[in-house]
């Protein structure tokens, strides 16, 4: 379903004449047919949107960075180049957990593996991982996790 929602954005956007979104658009594409071409030779292949969201955090992670990175060195107009693939990046990614969704998943997690101490961390992390996949932040998570069992 994503593939084909990022399809007919890509025509509506060469029909519309938006050459910024089209860019972004065919870089979506590209590392999506990258991925395929690398699912080729796997043994076991993800759902179709599983795979698609993984390659779009992981483009929206690159952006984020970028990002910090052309700000810290006083270039805006590359950041703001960045800041709008990354909008168009975001339009597919399902809607991710907010701050307080993010901590009653964090206790949820804790009280079904009856996690007590930072020994459990690894546990209450595969548990957020199991239940709530892309949809969790799991680099924000990770803190959230350290707090709540220290």
């Amino acid at each position: 379903m994503i593939r084909e929602n990022i399809q007919k954005e890509t025509i509506a956007a060469m029909k519309a004449g938006d050459k910024q979104r089209t860019a972004a658009l065919r870089l979506i594409g590209a590392k999506v047919k990258d991925r395929d071409i690398e699912m080729r030779t796997a043994t076991s292949v993800p759902d179709d949107d599983d795979l698609l969201t993984d390659v779009l955090l992981k483009m929206a992670k690159q952006r984020r960075e970028s990002i910090t990175m052309y700000e810290d060195g006083g270039r805006e107009e590359l950041a703001a180049k960045e800041r709008a693939e990354l909008a168009v990046i975001e339009e597919f990614l399902p809607q991710m957990l907010d701050e307080g969704q993010m901590r009653v998943a964090v206790e949820e997690a804790k009280n079904t593996v009856g996690a007590q101490s930072m020994k459990d961390m690894g546990k209450v992390m595969a548990e957020l991982k199991a239940r709530h996949g892309v949809l969790l932040d799991m680099s924000k998570a990770g803190p959230m996790v350290k707090e709540s069992l220290s």
